[in-house]
């Protein structure tokens, strides 16, 4: 099953600005959640995707939380799900929800010149200094 993947997107603000608009235009969350803060102008949405596929008996929910501020956009990314029962052959069709978000916000950083870093080194590091106490 695959893990979480956290990015971080810096670039212009003005730029930055139009992520969150696109992203929501362009896939379909199931539900979505938003937080504004009024003192920073920070923001947090989480997007909720989900995806049922009756031929394979298939479900998959991806949870997308998006961390917005002025200079950077985090972006984690945590999928869920897979195949129950029969595991034979797949139908052929789009590709899994996680594949089209994830397509998107690559597609979205390069369309606009945005640089974006994964962010896995932070969590190796993070995890080591928890080891080490």
């Amino acid at each position: 099953m695959q893990t979480a993947e956290s990015y971080v997107i810096l670039g212009p603000s003005v730029t930055l600005h139009k992520f969150l608009p696109s992203i929501t235009d362009e896939t379909s969350p199931k539900y979505l959640y938003r937080y504004e803060s009024e003192q920073t102008g920070d923001s947090v949405h989480v997007f909720v995707f989900e995806e049922q596929k009756k031929v394979t008996n298939e479900s998959h929910c991806l949870t997308l939380v998006v961390e917005s501020s002025d200079k950077s956009i985090k972006v984690e990314l945590m999928p869920s799900g897979g195949r129950t029962g029969f595991r034979g052959g797949s139908a052929d069709g789009e590709p899994p929800v996680y594949d089209q978000v994830k397509d998107f916000i690559l597609d979205f950083t390069n369309r606009f010149g945005l640089t974006i870093q994964d962010n896995k080194q932070e969590e190796v590091s993070n995890e080591e200094e928890e080891n080490d106490k």
